[in-house]
């Protein structure tokens, strides 16, 4: 399952997302992993959590990043929930094409490795294409 944050900046996505963090830590069975872009997040979320940094990594676009959750799930097959905060952030781009592409073959992976994932992207609800709306 990927399930969508949207909203324009200031909308109290990252909030939300946090609060989702928080509380998968106290209720899932398995590991819970939080990629953002920078520390903003470090204080933020549980410590229980695992927090990644992208930045520290070369992450530059979709392909990459769906790499780097793949590299991610290889690396520990107990992980239940992964969050990713500021989609666009860390992907670098805005293309919405690419990011529906990205989003269904995060929802690829998600039915083949019972993996759930939230994902945060600052955009206008308005601006969303069809297969965006689908995780809204």
């Amino acid at each position: 399952m990927v399930k969508l944050i949207i909203g324009g900046t200031g909308s109290g996505k990252t909030k939300e997302l946090i609060d989702q963090v928080n509380a998968a830590v106290k209720e899932e069975k398995g590991s819970v992993v939080c990629i953002s872009r920078g520390s903003k997040l470090t204080f933020d979320i549980s410590h229980d959590a695992r927090l990644i940094d992208a930045s520290d990594y070369a992450v530059q676009d979709y392909n990459s990043l769906l790499g780097f959750v793949c590299g991610i799930h290889a690396g520990n097959y107990d992980i239940t929930r992964i969050f990713i905060d500021g989609l666009y952030k860390i992907a670098g781009t805005k293309d919405v094409a690419e990011t529906e592409a990205f989003l269904n073959g995060l929802d690829a992976f998600s039915q083949k490795h019972s993996v759930n994932f939230t994902v945060s992207l600052s955009e206008d609800a308005a601006k969303a294409t069809e297969g965006m709306k689908r995780f809204l």
